[in-house]
């Protein structure tokens, strides 16, 4: 079997995903909270509201803990001279082999977190589809857009 590529995105990526997931964590706590009022008022069975408790500690643990560490491990990336070869998945493992001489073009985009983490993600298309690298060190990003876009250029003109 093909080794894994090689290089790993940015450690600050985790802060960044776990973030995100209290961010997603917040809406089972407004379940919760919606639940234990309404239980409280129509003096429903006490159940209801330990269920709703149980679903957002269980909602951070894996938005919060879980998700973003088993993300982080999983995602591999590797440009190479003739492709580039992403591996990424939490529980399902994506191989996916871009080849350069189907890349059209390369962006780096930044959002609000990612910017205050000095983190970036590199975006490449082809004529099909999109393929996303997230949460790069932003140097590292910019680097590899012009690489990616030589290496592309380089690849078209030998077809």
């Amino acid at each position: 079997m093909i080794s894994e590529p090689k290089n790993r995105i940015s450690e600050r990526a985790l802060k960044v995903w776990r973030i995100s997931g209290a961010f997603y964590s917040f809406f089972f706590l407004l379940l919760a909270g919606g639940l234990t009022t309404l239980t409280i008022i129509f003096e429903w069975p006490i159940w209801i509201c330990a269920a709703a408790i149980l679903l957002f500690v269980l909602s951070i643990y894996f938005f919060v803990v879980l998700f973003p560490s088993l993300r982080w491990k999983r995602w591999r990336y590797e440009v190479r001279e003739q492709e580039i070869e992403l591996q990424h998945g939490l529980f399902v493992i994506k191989r996916t082999l871009v080849p350069m001489v189907r890349v059209q073009h390369v962006d780096t985009a930044q959002g609000p977190l990612l910017r205050k983490y000095k983190l970036a993600s590199v975006t490449v298309s082809t004529a099909a589809t999109t393929h996303e690298i997230p949460a790069l060190e932003l140097s590292e990003a910019e680097e590899m857009r012009v690489s990616i876009s030589r290496l592309a250029r380089v690849a078209d003109e030998d077809v």
